[in-house]
């Protein structure tokens, strides 16, 4: 008996010491579990969609995103979860970030035209009960960044999104399972926002803020806003009553799910049953919208997004609609998603992530 308590003394003292060792070396870790370091360089990486050896010194910072805002109804719940993998670095006038994250499927197929048997044109969409698309859609992937907006902090997104309960969402009738907006007027996140159909093809990430909007006749969108531009960007490739194309490319069938404006002239119907043309006219954003340049390839189910910003800018309404990246000592509060397939259904995380500049 007496040999069986000080084996039981001895295992407890172990389990504390032990206990005591993973607090002293898992505290920093988990604190490193959320933050990514912009490191610091003079050899600016290529814009290509690629990780190129100039991303060797950035450290990389995995985030596990498994949360849905909620489950479709029509059988197509898209990804469930998915390890997101992103590096930073920076430089005198620029930041720099390289995202990458698995998905077996390479989304681009946007509500295209295709032509019936009776001669008529119908876009494809399945929609599910609320009324958003999560099979004929793009890829899309999203980073949200703290400019000053209450809770944001501590919680990370789940701050700026509200959802709705028995089809009300702040005393509006509404289909959609939630929406962005800030608490507080005056209060603002940056939304850098890249999607495979419509900003890929420009080069571009669109750059989106959120404010404290929740009446949905001041924006159909509630907080979610596009930043200010002179020009340029989407519009659905359809007639004013919506039952034809408007535009076909000047070669006609192009294989894209997309049409650049550039190329786009009225649309003739000299085609057959079956041909299909993009359900999008693009082109790119001019003014505050575009100040973010990107590159994204999908390779062996994995994407990934290479972009660069300026570190500070100048566009109108800057401060409101930008985080700017000004003090170097200062933690900049941030958080992702990945939309697969999928209109507003995302995978996202709990918390909030955090980056900071290295020297």
């Amino acid at each position: 008996m007496f040999k069986s308590l000080v084996r039981k003394k001895d295992v407890k003292a172990r389990n504390l010491m032990i206990a005591g060792l993973a607090g002293f070396w898992l505290c920093p870790m988990a604190a490193g579990g959320t933050t990514l370091v912009s490191a610091k360089t003079d050899a600016a990486p290529a814009l290509d969609g690629m990780m190129d050896s100039a991303w060797s010194k950035a450290a990389p910072l995995e985030v596990v995103v498994d949360k849905t805002p909620y489950k479709p109804n029509n059988g197509y719940p898209g990804m469930q979860s998915t390890k997101v993998t992103l590096r930073a670095m920076h430089d005198a006038e620029n930041f720099y970030m390289l995202i990458q994250y698995a998905d077996p499927t390479r989304s681009l197929e946007r509500f295209p035209w295709v032509k019936q048997s009776d001669g008529s044109w119908k876009q494809k969409a399945d929609k599910d009960s609320t009324m958003h698309e999560n099979k004929y859609y793009e890829d899309k992937f999203a980073v949200l960044w703290d400019i000053n907006a209450r809770g944001f902090k501590k919680k990370g997104c789940d701050a700026a999104c509200h959802m709705a309960k028995d089809g009300m969402n702040q005393g509006v009738k509404d289909t959609a399972p939630g929406r962005k907006f800030t608490s507080r007027p005056g209060q603002t996140i940056d939304m850098w926002h890249w999607k495979s159909v419509r900003s890929w093809p420009v080069g571009q990430i669109d750059d989106q803020y959120i404010d404290d909007i929740t009446d949905p006749k001041k924006n159909k969108n509630w907080g979610r806003h596009g930043d200010s531009k002179p020009g340029g960007g989407y519009k659905n490739n359809q007639t004013g009553d919506g039952k034809m194309p408007a535009f076909m490319a000047k070669g006609g069938l192009t294989g894209d799910y997309w049409l650049m404006k550039s190329d786009a002239v009225p649309f003739e119907d000299t085609f057959k049953a079956g041909d299909w043309l993009p359900g999008i006219v693009v082109s790119p954003f001019e003014g505050s919208r575009g100040d973010i340049a990107a590159k994204a390839e999908w390779k062996d189910g994995m994407w990934t997004v290479e972009l660069q910003r300026k570190l500070k800018t100048t566009g109108e309404n800057a401060d409101k609609q930008d985080v700017q990246f000004t003090d170097m000592g200062k933690s900049y509060p941030f958080g992702i998603a990945v939309f697969d397939n999928s209109q507003i259904n995302h995978v996202y995380h709990d918390g909030v992530l955090n980056l900071k500049f290295g020297k």
